[in-house]
């Protein structure tokens, strides 16, 4: 199968879809891979390390997409590009088509493109492989960045977040203790923050006890407890979702009246819609914005500032999922592997995806294993 990775043109998208080392073991099955000049450049990897394992390193994106069966990248493409897929492409990158237009999505089926999710992909215990790594990933970002948020210099309360002797740390609510929570937690409790995590989900607030060695406390996340939580909190971190669907919003603007002046709540879940009211995405050229007080940070996709990390965590998760596509082709991969099948969100111009045909009010079509 022929692969394609482009330089991602999204502004702070320094990620690529392949380190070097995935690349190999696909040209070493006797793939061929295409990679656009520069595309690793910025989490650390040179043309010459991609030619060095086997790719072909082209000179324009649509280059790459003119030769490649499947791309894998990282950000959405945009409507342009989704136009000019050829039928059966298959398009592999972080759709979160859950809060896409209804005429982006109308376009990806028209267009036949296939598409698959990173953040949709699930293996049969439950566990979201692609995701999960770069929560980890993104949970111990957001304590480092919490950190600084605290500080003077970035409009904080001047705190210290792990506090010193003598001066008490900053509190830290979590607001959802799936993996980016946990990993949120652990890390903010290991420097010394004090911690609170709530969740609806009993088990996974045992998770979260049995990883630090229930040095944090836990609540369920009902209203009077969330609100109970927005009184001490100096900064709120937002990490809940709902698997491949819309966040549900869970905290209103009127909330913010219970938290002190200057907190800050860190939107982790913006992703997929935000669960604050006054949420709306950011970017690092200009992350914060205040509402009633409270300074909001809702830039999506933090893994992309630790990309080389993120690039060896990303390859290392996905590469299975590539392997088997290339070796199989699609049609076959699909039906074989329920990762797979859980992953794809359109085939052959179908909405293959329970959920989405009901936000997108389109027919749902299953994949059957039989190939029917």
């Amino acid at each position: 199968m022929d692969v394609g990775l482009i330089i991602e043109r999204t502004p702070f998208e320094h990620r690529i879809g392949l380190t070097p080392g995935g690349v190999q073991a696909l040209t070493e099955k006797g793939h061929r891979v295409y990679v656009e000049s520069g595309a690793g450049r910025e989490a650390g990897f040179s043309n010459l390390a991609y030619t060095e394992s086997g790719a072909t390193i082209v000179y324009s994106d649509e280059e790459v997409r003119l030769r490649s069966e499947l791309m894998i990248r990282l950000s959405p493409p945009t409507p342009a590009e989704c136009e000019a897929y050829t039928p059966g492409q298959i398009v592999i990158t972080a759709w979160h088509l859950a809060v896409a237009s209804a005429d982006y999505f109308k376009g990806l089926l028209d267009g036949r493109i296939t598409s698959v999710g990173y953040e949709i992909i699930e293996d049969d215990d439950g566990h979201a492989p692609v995701l999960e790594a770069m929560s980890e990933i993104a949970g111990r970002l957001a304590v480092t960045i919490g950190a600084g948020l605290v500080l003077n210099e970035f409009g904080g309360k001047g705190l210290l977040i792990g506090g010193a002797p003598g001066i008490p740390p900053a509190s830290i609510v979590i607001l959802g203790a799936g993996t980016l929570g946990c990993e949120a937690a652990k890390f903010a409790r290991g420097i010394g923050a004090h911690v609170v995590v709530l969740d609806n989900d009993i088990n996974a607030l045992r998770r979260v006890q049995s990883v630090t060695a229930d040095e944090i406390p836990t609540m369920i996340a009902t209203r009077p407890r969330i609100e109970k939580a927005l009184a001490f909190a100096d900064i709120l971190l937002c990490s809940a979702a709902v698997h491949g669907e819309r966040t549900p919003t869970l905290i209103t603007r009127d909330m913010l009246e219970l938290m002190k002046p200057r907190s800050v709540i860190m939107d982790l879940s913006i992703d997929q819609g935000g669960c604050c009211e006054t949420s709306r995405p950011t970017d690092f050229s200009a992350p914060t914005y205040e509402v009633d007080g409270i300074t909001h940070f809702c830039v999506p996709n933090l893994p992309s500032t630790a990309s080389r990390a993120s690039t060896r965590a990303l390859t290392n998760a996905m590469l299975p999922y590539v392997l088997e596509i290339a070796d199989k082709g699609f049609d076959r991969a699909v039906r074989d592997n329920p990762a797979i099948r859980r992953g794809t969100y359109t085939y052959d111009g179908h909405c293959v995806r329970r959920g989405l045909a009901r936000t997108f009010d389109v027919p749902y079509h299953e994949i059957e294993k039989d190939g029917g």
